[in-house]
């Protein structure tokens, strides 16, 4: 009986030092709360991206990317879609492209 206590208690201390592990790391890992470490402000960044291709901002991101920290910004221009990288340290433009269909989002697939 003894043994059996033993494992279990075992196991419980295996599965508790498990779940506070993913926890910790889980906390570490949200991009969202990154933003408070920004230069820049996310309506700076959108204000410079409706400037730069002249419309009006429809989606905005902020993210990790090979250039370090970005804002991802969706400007609406007439009848065309722009996708405006906003380096998010100075400000800057970093690329735009017109979008023609964004397969990586959700929210653009069609069935």
């Amino acid at each position: 009986m003894y043994r059996y206590t033993r494992l279990f208690l075992l196991a419980i201390a295996i599965a508790v030092t498990g779940v506070a592990a993913y926890a910790a790391k889980g906390a570490g890992e949200n991009d969202a709360l990154a933003i408070r470490q920004a230069r820049i402000p996310l309506t700076q960044a959108v204000a410079v991206a409706e400037q730069h291709a002249q419309g009006k901002a429809s989606r905005a991101e902020y993210e990790h990317s090979k250039q370090g920290w970005v804002y991802d910004v969706e400007v609406v221009s007439g009848t065309r879609v722009f996708d405006v990288r906003i380096d998010a340290e100075k400000g800057t433009v970093i690329s735009s492209a017109e979008d023609k269909a964004d397969h990586d989002d959700d929210h653009d697939r069609r069935d």
